[in-house]
């Protein structure tokens, strides 16, 4: 049996009333209170595991009647989301991020699970610092060509 970590657990938490809903609610302290952890470990699961890069956005207030709202990104066709995807990347790329905007293509099925794995071969640290020492810049050309090519190729199954 595999052991999970408690952000793993928190995650999947926090997905399980997304399931049924475009957004949820949540104030950390209760949130730490449920699982007898610090607040900060909520925010850490917050920050890295429901980014833009993952579909998702989030909102937050400060303060005693404070708030997080986590919503799901919803965009209208494949094309858009590759698009958002692409508004993403800029012009460098950290390995995390291209990770997480892979496994978003992938769990939208945009992209196979097989295509996904070729993708991050090419993006992966090694590969890419073996060529040059400019491996962010390098990782966001590769992954904006890479989208831009799936981009065109949906649209035309679109018309």
């Amino acid at each position: 049996m595999s052991q999970r970590n408690m952000s793993d657990i928190i995650e999947a938490y926090l997905k399980s009333f997304l399931q049924n809903t475009h957004y949820l609610e949540i104030r950390r302290s209760d949130i730490a209170d449920h699982f007898d952890c610090v607040p900060s470990q909520i925010n850490y699961v917050i920050n890295t595991r429901f980014t833009q890069e993952h579909g998702y956005f989030v909102e937050s207030k400060r303060g005693g009647g404070g708030y997080i709202r986590i919503l799901k990104v919803e965009l209208a066709n494949d094309a858009a989301e590759v698009d958002s995807m692409l508004d993403l990347i800029g012009d460098k790329l950290s390995y995390r991020n291209g990770v997480a905007i892979i496994e978003t293509l992938v769990d939208k099925e945009i992209i196979t699970a097989r295509e996904g794995r070729l993708i991050l071969s090419v993006i992966e640290k090694s590969v890419l610092h073996s060529l040059s020492n400019q491996d962010q810049m390098a990782r966001a050309l590769l992954l904006s060509t890479f989208l831009q090519e799936l981009k065109y190729e949906l649209k035309a199954e679109n018309n």
